[in-house]
């Protein structure tokens, strides 16, 4: 009979002990995770701002074009943009690479006849450092920006958007 009562002592604290410390097992599926604001977050009016101080460069650009304004902005899904993370991950691996962002080029598309004049667009490169063996004597770790991954595939052809406006929420 005691073996049997700490049996099922022993039961409970293990069930108890994994409801707390197992979030993602069942009854957690409702746990949130903390929202971190990242770093660059701009306000709508700095937005605005930003975007009103572009304005000449466009304009000047936009003179030389004689079809329509050039492009000033691109737009992509949420989930185009999570797709092409895992990818480029996974790409970057494959290249030995440890991916830790992406960087945001400014690009242009070339003339052709049958187009007429090449207009700005945007594109994602995957952006981090070669990957290395783990084992180092700092005993502590410092974030660092690596450059462009070398081979690594770019995200274009995203959509056009309207820049911030009188309209854009507040």
């Amino acid at each position: 009979m005691k073996n049997v009562s700490l049996l099922i002592i022993g039961a409970i604290i293990g069930a108890l002990a994994t409801y707390y410390f197992c979030p993602n097992c069942a009854g957690h599926e409702d746990v949130v995770e903390d929202i971190i604001k990242p770093a660059g977050v701009i306000t709508s009016k700095e937005a605005m701002v930003l975007d009103e101080a572009f304005n000449s460069r466009h304009q000047l650009i936009s003179d030389s074009i004689v079809m329509r304004p050039d492009n000033r902005s691109a737009w992509w899904s949420i989930e185009d943009i999570k797709n092409y993370i895992k990818y480029a991950e996974n790409q970057s691996q494959e290249l030995g690479y440890q991916m830790d962002g992406v960087r945001l080029y400014l690009g242009a598309y070339p003339d052709s006849p049958k187009e007429g004049v090449g207009y700005t667009t945007m594109f994602f490169v995957p952006t981090g450092m070669q990957a290395l063996s783990e084992g180092s004597s700092m005993p502590f770790h410092y974030k660092r920006q690596g450059g462009d991954i070398p081979g690594g595939d770019g995200l274009n052809m995203a959509g056009t958007g309207n820049p911030p406006s009188a309209n854009y929420p507040q």
